[in-house]
Formats: C-alpha cells, structure tokens, sequence
C-alpha cells in the first residue's frame, strides 16, 4: 500500500474506511464509527488522533446550506493579472485571506492567473461588495466572472480509491 504518513506509520484498511466514514459524516460517534468500520471505540479514538496529529485530517468543520443562510449568489471569477513579476502574485494573495466571500483561490495556468469561488448574498453584493474590491488590488488587470446557475455537484470528500491499491 502506498504510503501516505511517515514511514513507520502506514494507512491500512481500517485507516481508509475510517476516513471514508468521517467524510460522509464527521459528526457520527466512536461507537458508531467503530460498528462501520469493525473496530472498537477506543481505537477509533486512537486512529482519529494520529490521523489529526499526522495532518491527513486537517480539520473539522461543519457544512453550512448556503441558501438558508441568505446566500444566494455563487460566482466562479478568473482574474488575470497586468505583470507577473514586482510581488503582484503575492500581495493578490494576500488580499484574498481578507475576503471572507471568497471560498476558494487557485493560481492556475492558461488564460487567468487566478480562479476564485466567490458567495454573496445579491448579484448587488456580488458586484458592489466583491467584485468592485478587487478590481482595486494593485496589479489586477481584469476579472471575468461567470454566476452559477445551477450546482449540479458539490462534493467536499475525496477519492480514496488510490489508498487502496497495493
């Protein structure tokens, strides 16, 4: 099995079930995970903390229904910069961990330098809030925004099926 913690420490098969159970629900208790995964509470707890300690499982959180909360407008934006020397990279990314509208920022390549994943409220505060804040970073040079219409997947676990092969 590959491996994906230090060297002394493997994932075996009670290990990837165990993930696979907390990423569909983080909220079951150690009893009720140990009878998923055929091990007993104790162990759970035990794989549970050295899964954390080893920062395969980074955090916890709780998954929020964006529309209940008055979230009602998702946008993917592409934004391209005008250089890519002088620090605009970084102070770009900077100004993104100011942004708590911003869900996700990936540097890419091709067309854009930057996508993000973007929640408001309104198209209003999408526009008025978001997306007129950053066309005032220094060294953007334009942002493309689509708005989603419809989510047609969204999904925050991961594939595990390559912590199975041998």
């Amino acid at each position: 099995m590959k491996n994906t913690m230090s060297d002394d420490s493997l994932l075996d098969k009670f290990d990837i079930a165990l993930l696979d159970a907390l990423q569909k629900n983080a909220d079951a208790t150690h009893q009720q995970l140990g009878e998923a995964v055929h091990l007993s509470p104790s162990q759970v707890s035990r794989r549970i903390t050295r899964l954390h300690a080893s920062g395969i499982i980074r955090r916890t959180v709780a998954l929020l229904d964006p529309a209940k909360i008055g979230l009602g407008v998702r946008a993917i934006s592409y934004v391209t910069l005008l250089r890519h020397g002088d620090d605009e990279g970084a102070a770009f990314e900077r100004e993104m961990a100011t942004f708590p509208e911003v869900l996700e920022c990936f540097a890419v390549t091709g067309e854009s330098d930057y996508i993000l994943q973007i929640m408001a409220a309104s198209l209003n505060d999408l526009s008025e809030s978001v997306l007129r804040r950053l066309t005032r970073i220094k060294g953007v040079g334009s942002i493309r925004s689509n708005i989603v219409l419809q989510s047609i997947k969204s999904s925050t676990e991961l594939p595990l099926a390559q912590l199975r092969r041998g």
